[in-house]
């Protein structure tokens, strides 16, 4: 799992997004990701409560920000490749649920670690009838490391443009999910899979509780 910490600790940069008004729910998805990149890291930098680690703050701007732009059923499904197809709508429903908040966890961790990091975005090249587009950009490190690359892959919704992968290091996470996915059903199954994210997930969110408490 550690090139799945690495990618959020880097794909958090750009993820703290903000909810998109009516006015802005067609906006170019590049458009949409740096003005959405921008504003997370200014709040992530701004707030001291995040700064220090509070759980709490933390958790409450993924809530905000992160998940109405991100399409966790379709990542869910990816992740879960063929598997997916096999299972009821209760284990899918179920199945996204755990994803979804393994992904707020993880988001949470990686999001009190942005200090002084900016991002820069490449040339943007799309037609308009496009429905699913890559936007490219790399986290410029403070002290001259070497750059770090990350991309999105978005779809068009009528809700407007959607997150549903991201790249970080050449490494896509939906594909880096799916084979710890594969592993896990072929022990137990999809029942075995929600089993095993749902006892991740209440360790981390006991590991939470801890956090806030001691914030508080």
């Amino acid at each position: 799992m550690n090139i799945v910490k690495k990618i959020f600790a880097v794909a958090a940069l750009a993820l703290g997004l903000v909810s998109v008004q009516t006015a802005f729910a067609q906006e170019a998805p590049d458009v949409l990701i740096k003005r959405i990149s921008q504003e997370v890291l200014d709040a992530a930098k701004s707030d001291k409560e995040i700064q220090s680690g509070n759980q709490k703050h933390i958790l409450d701007l993924v809530e905000a920000k992160v998940l109405p732009h991100v399409d966790f059923q379709r990542m869910t499904a990816l992740a879960a490749g063929r598997f997916w197809r096999q299972a009821t709508p209760e284990q899918q429903k179920q199945l996204t649920d755990e994803f979804r908040a393994l992904l707020v966890y993880t988001y949470s961790g990686a999001i009190a670690q942005i200090r002084d990091q900016k991002l820069e975005f490449k040339p943007f090249r799309a037609d308009p009838s496009d429905t699913e587009v890559e936007v490219r950009s790399q986290v410029l490190q403070p002290r001259g490391g070497d750059p770090i690359q990350l991309n999105y892959r978005l779809e068009k919704t009528p809700a407007g443009w959607k997150i549903f992968d991201m790249n970080v290091l050449g490494a896509w996470l939906v594909e880096t999910y799916k084979g710890n996915f594969a592993s896990e059903i072929s022990k137990g199954g999809i029942d075995g899979l929600i089993k095993t994210l749902a006892e991740r997930n209440k360790r981390l969110a006991t590991g939470t509780a801890k956090g806030v408490k001691s914030a508080s």
